[in-house]
């Protein structure tokens, strides 16, 4: 092995020790602090959002469930549990941190972590086995993206979803529930009041 694998191992094993020690939600505040503009959140998701999201989704058929900005992985194992045996949890995330977090942390053969825009989803996706996903959840924070961005992301979203699949976000803000209904041909909407604060839930659905 060469000094700088020695290196590189070491400084993973450093990283991952102190991850450990803080825990994933000072994990998380130290993501929003490096880089605030793409976590949607100082606070992680409540028991009520998580559950409320995942409500309307046919896992039984779910063979691909891709998730935007997964941060520490709040929705992570709520997924893996509802997930068939051959199906997958595929997550993207701009923040190495948070991807190497999730990566020491979630011991599940279903499950793969990305480094990499949702702009690219449709790549990132063909990089799988999979060509279409059944369902995408986002957690990125749509009001702080440039609008270009964010309409990029909502047209590729909808080109790799399957027939029947929804488009789901959980944001404080309007941006988007508005931007889902731009892109998509039907959509349910409920607001979380369980949580600090309430949360605007949209599902948009890729009719068949």
């Amino acid at each position: 092995m060469s000094g700088n694998q020695l290196a590189e191992d070491a400084r993973h094993n450093f990283t991952r020790s102190i991850n450990r020690m803080l825990g994933p939600r000072a994990v998380f505040l130290w993501g929003f602090l490096e880089n605030p503009g793409m976590v949607a959140a100082v606070t992680q998701s409540s028991q009520a959002v998580i559950d409320a999201m995942l409500t309307k989704i046919d896992w039984v058929n779910c063979k691909l469930f891709v998730e935007y900005g997964p941060g520490v992985g709040t929705f992570c194992p709520h997924i893996l549990k509802r997930l068939p045996p051959g199906g997958e949890l595929l997550v993207i995330d701009t923040n190495p941190r948070f991807i190497q977090y999730l990566q020491d942390e979630i011991d599940d053969p279903r499950f793969r972590a990305v480094l990499g825009s949702a702009q690219d989803v449709e790549r990132i996706v063909r990089s799988t086995r999979h060509q279409q996903a059944d369902y995408v959840l986002s957690g990125l924070p749509i009001s702080s993206l440039p609008d270009v961005v964010a309409q990029d992301i909502a047209r590729a979203t909808y080109r790799v979803l399957r027939p029947g699949g929804a488009f789901m976000t959980y944001q404080y803000r309007a941006h988007a529930r508005d931007l889902t209904r731009q892109f998509f041909e039907r959509t349910d909407e409920e607001t979380a009041w369980r949580n600090v604060p309430p949360c605007l839930l949209t599902w948009g659905w890729k009719e068949p």
